[in-house]
């Protein structure tokens, strides 16, 4: 499925679940290749300065694959991840 907010989107697999609230999205964050926090914006609480990923507005569609976002996140770290010959 693909998780769109006003922030950016990504695209992740999604479990259906009578656990979570109708009208609720859960995800963790921690995953380098979902990105989750691509959607969540700028906004932190005032006191602990930490970030809103519990009100962030989402809409999920279906989708096929990923977004161009993790296309280029997945090309950036394989050419990180290369070894350079040597001199």
């Amino acid at each position: 499925m693909k998780i769109a907010s006003r922030a950016g989107e990504t695209s992740l697999r999604a479990t259906i679940t009578d656990r979570v609230a109708p009208g609720v999205v859960y995800t963790t964050f921690h995953h380098p290749m979902t990105q989750a926090n691509v959607v969540t914006t700028e906004n932190s609480d005032w006191a602990t300065n930490c970030p809103e990923y519990k009100v962030t507005a989402v809409e999920v569609s279906p989708t096929n694959g990923p977004t161009r976002w993790q296309e280029d996140y997945e090309a950036q770290a394989a050419a990180s991840r290369r070894i350079a010959a040597a001199e």
